[in-house]
């Protein structure tokens, strides 16, 4: 057979990038219903020590040191702690808010990294992808509609995650090469364990037994976490950044579908308009970046 070819890989590659954003958003239907029927920082740190021990095992097929100094200093540190913030604030928004908002809010992820990158990391950002940015803000503040009646705070905690999230991806980026990924990956998982025991006596929650049904829940939000996992970085290897990453705008569609069939959610017009803005803004974003590495390659 003839070998693949750029083109070929991009469009294997996207359509892992789409797998990947079902599964995610399958799986934030597991989580709420768990959420909602048990303490959130249970869910937490269950699914936590439950990804810990698939990561660790993979991690060591790949002769990648799990136990070490080096995740408890510096960068790897600091992810994990972004990582466990992100993830706290994120079950308890999925325990609170609709589904519909929650996943709204949280593609604006990608815009906050585009600023924090060039904020923090010196990394150049012209004027149109800064202007995009501020579009996909107001967007989230359509989301939110913090002007009006309709107005849920319970919608903060997404916005937070999402600056969380930011932090998390800015740190991956200064990561040391010589780190694996499934060390990382253990090491986050890890972190929500004690980070969901922190949540459950903030809350003043004790654990509860799951039942049967809550145990299946809990696995289908596991199988589904793990499956998109391992469907992204198969993407992001696979394929061109610049061509695959705005798929995963693509999970909002799922989790609008999954919020409507299965929790009975009719997600309000400002809601619609505003993810509207922020995937619209994202989308350029992504497309100026990918001009201006082409322009550069020409240069």
């Amino acid at each position: 057979m003839p070998p693949a070819t750029p083109a070929a890989d991009n469009t294997r590659a996207a359509l892992m990038m789409v797998a990947s954003m079902a599964f995610f958003a399958v799986e934030d239907l597991f989580l709420k219903r768990s959420a909602e029927a048990m303490p959130p920082g249970q869910v937490l740190a269950l699914t936590g020590a439950a990804g810990a021990c698939v990561f660790w095992a993979l991690a060591a097929g790949q002769r990648q040191a799990v136990l070490s100094r080096e995740a408890l200093r510096g960068v790897p540190l600091w992810r994990t702690l972004a990582e466990a913030a992100a993830a706290m604030l994120y079950i308890v928004a999925l325990a609170l808010a609709p589904l519909s908002m929650t996943s709204a809010l949280l593609q604006a992820s990608p815009l906050v990294v585009v600023a924090g990158a060039a904020l923090f990391l010196g990394e150049t950002v012209g004027w149109r992808r800064w202007a995009s940015i501020l579009v996909g803000f107001a967007g989230v503040l359509v989301i939110l509609e913090p002007w009006g009646a309709a107005f849920d705070p319970t919608g903060l905690l997404t916005v937070a995650c999402v600056v969380a999230l930011a932090a998390r991806d800015l740190l991956t980026r200064t990561m040391p090469a010589r780190i694996g990924t499934f060390q990382v990956a253990t090491w986050a998982y890890l972190g929500l364990v004690p980070s969901g025991a922190l949540l459950m006596a903030g809350m003043g929650q004790s654990f509860l037994w799951p039942t049967p049904w809550q145990w299946a829940g809990l696995a289908g939000a596991l199988v589904s976490g793990l499956f998109g996992y391992y469907a992204v970085v198969a993407a992001m290897r696979l394929g061109e950044v610049s061509v695959v990453a705005p798929f995963r705008y693509t999970r909002l569609v799922f989790a609008l579908a999954i919020a409507m069939v299965f929790l009975g959610e009719r997600p309000s017009g400002t809601t619609l308009v505003g993810a509207a803005l922020v995937v619209g803004s994202g989308l350029y974003a992504f497309a100026r970046e990918r001009a201006r590495k082409r322009a550069s390659l020409i240069v």
